[in-house]
């Protein structure tokens, strides 16, 4: 099996100056704001490399899941082990569908600080957190595998990880 990961983060916003142009033709009253979007091809020889990955559904039973990344369920019931890597990207995403808040945690037991061990992120219904660990993030291990998932009732999100 080979991964390829094509990973964009982009905000392109285009504004249009009303007021202190006068010397502006009408077209050139347009600003396009798109510098700060980033943009990553990888794949096991470059670095960060990538060489897993792992797409899923993780639903809350009574309000409460773990997604551990030594274990996560990969394409065609394959196991994803995620041991000795380091997770180079994730996508997490609420569902619509969703009737409160999930939020996401380095886990209570075992727990991977993704973005530091403070980390947690709330996730309203339709939301989403997206994060490019560049490398930077910690190895997955035994110590080091899980985050938490609190919410109510049955709601689930669409994960995605891609380690390496």
């Amino acid at each position: 099996m080979s991964v390829t990961l094509s990973y964009a983060t982009n905000l392109t916003v285009q504004e249009v100056l009303v007021t202190n142009v006068p010397a502006a033709a009408a077209t050139g009253k347009t600003i396009t704001h798109n510098g700060y979007n980033s943009s990553a091809s990888l794949t096991s020889a470059t670095t960060p490399p990538v060489t897993q990955c792992a797409f899923f559904e993780q639903a809350l039973t009574a309000g409460a899941a773990s997604i551990d990344l030594t274990a996560l369920p990969g394409t065609n019931g394959a196991t994803v082990d995620g041991s000795g890597l380091k997770v180079q990207a994730i996508k997490i995403k609420a569902k619509s569908t969703n009737a409160n808040v999930i939020t996401v945690t380095v886990g209570d037991t075992n727990g991977y600080a993704l973005a530091g061990a403070g980390f947690s992120v709330a996730l309203l219904p339709g939301q989403e957190f997206v994060f490019y660990g560049n490398e930077a993030t910690p190895d997955v291990g035994a110590d080091a595998k899980t985050l938490d998932l609190d919410g109510t009732g049955e709601q689930s999100v669409e994960v995605s990880v891609v380690v390496g």
